[in-house]
């Protein structure tokens, strides 16, 4: 899931973003107004992209559909730049749902964000919510073959806020003895880092050669990228992957109130998937995949299933995960 973006999650309760002012008023979180089934007129639901996407709404299509038809609601989806963004729309109750990455949603609540899990993605049905970071480089450089070899080279990842393309990197780093822990404030000591803003990005930057190595999650590099023809299978080597991540999750509110939260989890989690989205008529086929994460639908999930990430942050010792 995550967080593959454009601002330092030390920066989530900094100034209020362009997302913020941009959203004010139109949320139904802080409001009396309520439809016939009891849910607000408006849900505002946020999320960035984990790739360079103009159209991030696109990939969401089935997850508004089933909320509107559900709730009754008119559901207003916004495209933020960073989590920085959707974590103040959220503290300002001027976001209601929003999808999380795992160690943003760690940060989100350390920053003051009211929220619940409603649930985490899965891929395929049956499966369990979760995934890897991948160490990368060209298959076809013998100078790099294991993460201590990232010592002294060029190493793109995806942004300070990216769990997978950050945060665990950085731990698997420190045990490899590259960088020492705090490792926003260390990492030129070991080697040079480029922060690609995506994680499609980095790993075509590992491609072209603009990085010697670099990190991004396992399915973009494994399926997703190659799928759209940005990468050759075999293009690019997996050196290193990471323990398994929490899965990245939806999130709501508190402000909706006990009740509304309950509801949301339970429809998220009994009708978000492939299968009921298709008995529905809401979508057909591979068109029924939501997130940019093409997920096949929502299992349940609790905020201790995190802990894992609060962990890596202790190994790390990193500013981002402080707020």
């Amino acid at each position: 899931m995550f967080f593959r973006h454009r601002r330092p999650a030390r920066a989530l309760v900094a100034a209020l973003t362009g997302l913020t002012l941009a959203l004010a008023g139109c949320s139904g979180s802080d409001s009396e107004s309520r439809n016939a089934q009891g849910f607000p007129e408006t849900i505002t639901l946020a999320a960035i992209p984990a790739e360079n996407s103009s159209d991030l709404k696109a990939s969401y299509q089935p997850v508004i559909a089933l909320l509107e038809r559900e709730t009754g609601s008119k559901v207003e989806f916004v495209q933020a730049s960073d989590y920085a963004g959707v974590v103040e729309g959220l503290i300002a109750g001027n976001v209601d749902l929003a999808f999380f990455g795992p160690f943003a949603y760690v940060v989100a609540g350390l920053a003051g964000a009211d929220i619940t899990p409603l649930g985490a993605v899965v891929k395929n049905a049956g499966g369990k919510p979760g995934y890897q970071s991948y160490g990368l480089t060209r298959a076809n450089n013998p100078d790099i073959r294991t993460l201590a070899d990232f010592r002294g080279k060029k190493v793109c990842f995806v942004d300070p806020s990216s769990t997978s393309g950050f945060l665990y990197p950085s731990a698997g780093l420190i045990e490899a003895k590259v960088i020492a822990s705090g490792a926003e404030r260390d990492l030129s000591a070991g080697l040079t880092p480029i922060f690609a803003g995506g994680h499609d990005s980095s790993a075509l930057a590992i491609a072209a050669g603009d990085c010697d190595a670099g990190f991004a999650f396992d399915t973009m590099v494994d399926k997703t990228m190659i799928e759209k023809g940005d990468l050759e299978p075999g293009e690019l080597a997996t050196i290193w992957k990471s323990e398994t991540i929490a899965g990245s999750l939806f999130a709501a509110s508190n402000a909706l109130g006990a009740e509304t939260v309950d509801e949301l989890r339970a429809l998220f989690t009994e009708q978000l998937n492939m299968d009921r989205l298709q008995a529905a008529g809401i979508c057909t086929g591979e068109a029924c995949r939501f997130t940019d994460e093409r997920a096949w639908g929502v299992v349940p999930a609790t905020d201790a299933d995190y802990d894992g990430v609060r962990k890596v942050c202790e190994v790390t010792g990193s500013d981002k995960c402080k707020g």
